[in-house]
């Protein structure tokens, strides 16, 4: 994708100095009040945050956009009572005189709730099985699949919709999935794929005629599991052009064939050592894919743990410093190698969000300690901006600070209006308050990267009219108008408009899964009427390079991304 131009945001990339403390986890909460990680210059940073809602009533450990503007978070059941309701008081008392026992004793609380972007208003929906640390995938047809989870959600499989709310397929999954990975498959199944002690994997849906099939062994898992810390849950999955799927476990990565289900080719390790995954918790994304290339692709992974940072943690109260390294590598090369960069600030825990700019923001997280209950410490509140265009060792840029840690059980994902929704964190077993460093947060944000500046305004794309529903290898026109008028001079058109399809993910414990961003061919550029313009552009080829379902579709101007449209790539053979 070329490089977008950048009026009135060119910055300067700022150098950090990050100090790293060792902690003891016997200090009182005072002793805890370190200073974040942070740059030298902080006044220089672009970006803008604002508080979309200072309680939402439930802590945001999963979160995932949905068609029409929806966005659905949610959390574990088991920790006990949220603070929104889905019962007035006395319907609650009733219920609870029902059962013979004390209100107190009776969960009349929600523990998802419904963001509707376009009002800012939030609806509570109930949750009856457990999804602590699940994963999901939105499919074709726009429904949320969610899998597993913890206790009596641990083979669970469950449907979500804005008009049905959940529904649970009871014992659908061959085995318990915690920590497990799904991604959506180019023919418009789901892989499900590891969880605590699961090397195996399965499908959504599944062929079994009397109950779930046999597992499939995937030996790669057990080689990467490390007896203390695991350190290769929730592994980073990603569906390659060709259909095949990435796929990353601690410090390790192969290409698997999921149809023949077998593994192809092992990639070489990634250096430093240092392991990516959960508890490590580094991140990792799909860097946005090509017209002019639609085979090749590449994977960036970055931030984690160093190696025994979680049992230091957990049983000595030390806090190692984070990771600052990313490793980017083209696994559908001949001869892939990793490229290593620094960050400028050290991260675990942090979220890793494609941008309709093909930009990667980097949010949350802390700079010492792992992921867990208790075990991180100095959050990192700068944001950081990667661009894979620029040259290497000018890549990042640091962005304004958050004032409100996210850390531990903390989630982040893009939204129809370009901005960057963030919010959870919660380091604790129920919901704390009071009395600890680092309390439960049930706040929302909104991060407004750089190109959302009102200065731009002139230059960004407003679109009016786009397909509902497109095919493969199809033509397709998008309709926008430009305040200012003029398209900016100065390029090729298909630099100066740009159309990206991103498919929305499905963010938890600093994995954003499925997300994608896919540039298309610009075929035609034409202006209607003042101001009004028309942009043809080629659909993705094949499902490899977009599975079928939805995409948001911006228009971007000048390096300036339109509020997005939403577009159905519609599976091959017209299958709903």
């Amino acid at each position: 994708m070329p490089k977008p131009a950048r009026p009135f945001l060119t910055l300067l990339i700022v150098l950090v100095v990050i100090t790293s403390r060792v902690g003891n986890a016997g200090a009182d909460a005072t002793a805890w009040q370190l200073e974040p990680a942070q740059p030298t210059s902080p006044a220089a940073m672009a970006g803008e945050w604002r508080l979309l809602h200072a309680n939402m009533g439930v802590s945001a450990m999963h979160m995932q956009l949905l068609p029409d503007d929806f966005v659905l978070m949610f959390d574990r059941t088991d920790s006990g009572p949220s603070n929104i309701s889905l019962l007035d008081p006395a319907s609650c008392a009733a219920s609870a005189a029902a059962l013979n026992v004390t209100a107190a004793r009776v969960d009349c609380s929600a523990h998802s709730v419904l963001l509707d972007l376009r009002s800012n208003a939030l609806h509570p929906y109930p949750l009856a099985t457990n999804p602590w640390c699940s994963s999901a995938a939105l499919l074709p047809n726009g429904t949320l699949l969610q899998t597993g989870g913890f206790s009596n959600g641990d083979r669970i499989a469950r449907l979500f919709s804005p008009t049905s709310g959940w529904i649970d397929l009871p014992d659908f999954l061959a085995a318990r999935r915690w920590y497990a990975s799904d991604i959506l498959l180019a023919d418009g199944r789901v892989l499900i794929l590891g969880g605590r002690r699961q090397y195996n994997f399965e499908f959504f849906p599944h062929d079994g005629v009397n109950g779930p099939p046999p597992l499939t062994f995937f030996p790669f898992l057990d080689e990467t599991t490390e007896v203390d810390a695991e350190n290769n849950l929730y592994p980073f999955l990603h569906l390659l052009p060709d259909g095949t799927v990435f796929v990353f476990a601690n410090d390790r990565a192969v290409v698997f064939d999921p149809y023949n289900r077998i593994p192809l080719r092992r990639l070489p390790t990634i250096p430093g050592g240092v392991p990516r995954n959960y508890p490590s918790s580094g991140s990792s994304v799909l860097l946005p894919l090509r017209p002019e290339y639609p085979t090749h692709a590449e994977v960036l992974v970055c931030g984690g743990a160093p190696r025994g940072a979680y049992q230091l943690a957990l049983r000595n109260g030390t806090f190692v410093p984070t990771d600052r390294t990313c490793g980017r590598i083209a696994p559908t090369d001949d001869n892939p190698v990793w490229a290593m960069e620094e960050m400028p600030l050290p991260r675990v825990m942090g979220d890793m969000v494609l941008l309709p700019t093909g930009d990667v923001l980097i949010v949350n997280g802390a700079s010492a300690g792992t992921a867990g209950w208790e075990l991180g410490r100095e959050p990192v509140m700068y944001p950081v901006l990667y661009r894979p265009d620029t040259q290497n060792g000018a890549r990042f840029e640091v962005l304004a600070a958050s004032t409100v840690p996210r850390m531990y059980h903390s989630s982040a994902t893009l939204d129809t209006y370009g901005r960057v929704l963030v919010g959870g964190s919660n380091p604790h077993i129920g919901y704390v308050f009071a009395n600890v460093t680092y309390p439960t947060e049930l706040s929302l944000e909104a991060f407004l990267p750089p190109y959302l500046d009102t200065r731009l305004d002139g230059l960004r794309p407003r679109v009016l009219g786009a397909p509902a529903e497109v095919g493969y290898g199809e033509a397709a026109s998008v309709r926008f108008e430009v305040p200012g008028g003029a398209l900016a001079g100065g390029g090729p058109e298909d630099q100066v408009v740009r159309v990206v399809a991103v498919a929305p993910a499905f963010a938890t414990h600093s994995f954003g899964m499925n997300q994608r961003v896919v540039a298309l061919a610009v075929t035609r550029l034409a202006q209607l009427d003042v101001g009004v313009y028309e942009v043809e552009v080629a659909t993705p080829p094949s499902p490899g390079v977009a599975p079928p379902g939805y995409y948001l579709w911006f228009v971007v101007h000048a390096g300036v991304p339109s509020s997005a449209a939403w577009v159905r790539m519609r599976p091959l053979g017209g299958a709903p």
